[in-house]
């Protein structure tokens, strides 16, 4: 799992160090800088982000002022060169708070705490119990209720997942791999790297090609004996 991260800060040089700590940990990559909260908006407002490195002090707007006008940001790890706002930080339910200077050791230590945070957010995002004809998942800060029957396919575009349903597209950040784990397999069968289809929604193959009615969804060449194999199911009647 990868962070999406941006950086919240006034000072170019607290910046640059930030991205360069981001640069060396392999979970986290850097989205997007501003100078202060009012530029950063627009950022934040982007899907898939996971994490702000906040600052206190910034003209216009501190940190904290910027948390306490804003709904269903992000996770944010505080950082600033004035100890004595640590409680306040942790009052406001912060991941971390990093005071200025400091290692980077002490910031991947905040920033594992975020990766663990994420992680469970991502295992409780998907509910999908045996028995059960719906699942939830979280999209846009919302918690969505979708039918497995309403499910047509899933495509995988980069850190993300589109689930293709009869009435909507939600994007949610999340992994093909994860959506699989929680799918009933009798029903959905992953028919290439970047796709998951719904087996009770295919109208014909024709090649390497599914119609699901309202889309085509292409096989991949090394899933397809097992594909055509699994859709079949010993019910195909040739005369």
């Amino acid at each position: 799992m990868v962070l999406q991260c941006i950086i919240v800060d006034d000072e170019p040089i607290a910046r640059k160090l930030l991205q360069e700590y981001i640069e060396e940990i392999d979970f986290l990559a850097l989205v997007g800088t501003a100078e202060n909260p009012l530029k950063a908006v627009e950022l934040i407002n982007q899907p898939g982000v996971d994490l702000i490195f906040l600052d206190v002090n910034m003209p216009k707007m501190s940190g904290f002022q910027f948390l306490r006008s804003t709904a269903n940001l992000p996770m944010v790890i505080m950082t600033t060169a004035y100890g004595q706002y640590a409680v306040d930080g942790f009052e406001m339910a912060v991941i971390d708070y990093l005071v200025k200077p400091f290692s980077l050791e002490r910031f991947l230590k905040a920033t594992q705490k975020a990766l663990e945070l994420a992680t469970l957010k991502q295992k409780q995002a998907v509910s999908a119990n045996t028995g059960s004809d719906y699942f939830y998942i979280k999209c846009d800060g919302k918690i969505e209720r979708v039918g497995y029957n309403e499910l047509i396919y899933v495509e995988a575009m980069a850190n993300y997942i589109i689930l293709h349903t009869v009435s909507k597209k939600l994007v949610v950040y999340l992994t093909i791999k994860r959506i699989q784990e929680e799918l009933p397999p009798n029903t959905f069968l992953q028919v290439h790297k970047s796709y998951i289809v719904n087996i009770d929604k295919i109208q014909s193959i024709e090649g390497h090609v599914l119609d699901l009615g309202t889309a085509q969804v292409s096989i991949g060449l090394s899933f397809y004996d097992k594909v055509i194999g699994k859709i079949l199911n010993g019910k195909f009647y040739k005369r």
